[in-house]
């Protein structure tokens, strides 16, 4: 896909050699696994089988890092409790703001500001990042205590949504996973927001920082 390969000469440009694959079916492959210093996933949906799930959860704990932006890491095999363990993190929602509410016609868009936070102002993917204002999908996400957090943004209630006070959502996160380092972005929706530098800067930055 388009967002896949806008980060291959990114990947190539921090000294990786590339494996792509389309299907999960390489994570069950334990041998084929322990070759790897990075994971990228880029999956939407789909489902992955028991033994793909154990074997991604178990490279990623030898010290394989993980990656991944908007539903490619965080919307991808919802079949699994244990893949959610291991991320996190899981897509809920994206509402559209009022006025498009029940449309069909445009993208489930909102503005938002996406802020760091003191954790994030310290941290190597985001240290020197300022606030910064988007429009795109604002994810509702539905995260754990483990995730340290680095990027969040408030999602305010419109008067038709159902929610009746805001709520801040994390936009860009790590994880700890036995000696592997996960890292997640809600951003990436499209190849416009994945263009700009503060995204594409966060996202890189992040793919060098979880590699083993």
């Amino acid at each position: 896909m388009a967002s896949t390969e806008k980060f291959i000469p990114v990947l190539e440009n921090l000294g990786f050699s590339l494996d792509i694959e389309d299907t999960p079916e390489v994570y069950a492959d334990a041998s084929a696994m322990a070759r790897y210093d990075l994971i990228v996933q880029s999956v939407t949906m789909g489902s992955a089988t028991v033994d793909e799930v154990a074997g991604l959860r178990a490279a990623v704990a030898a010290g394989a890092g993980l990656t991944g932006w908007h539903g490619g890491l965080i919307d991808s095999y919802r079949n699994s409790a244990e893949y959610l363990h291991l991320t996190g993190a899981q897509f809920a929602a994206h509402p559209p703001a009022g006025v498009d509410r029940g449309r069909t016609d445009v993208e489930p868009y909102r503005s938002y500001t996406v802020t760091p936070t003191a954790e994030g102002a310290q941290h190597p993917i985001t240290s020197g990042m300022e606030a910064f204002d988007i429009t795109t999908e604002h994810y509702w996400v539905l995260t754990d205590p483990h995730n340290r957090v680095l990027l969040t943004s408030v999602l305010s209630p419109d008067a038709e949504d159902e929610w009746d006070e805001p709520v801040t959502m994390p936009v860009a996160w790590t994880r700890q996973w036995g000696k592997g380092r996960i890292f997640a972005t809600t951003l990436g929706h499209t190849l416009d927001v994945l263009d700009r530098p503060d995204v594409h800067g966060l996202i890189e930055r992040g793919l060098d920082w979880a590699a083993r």
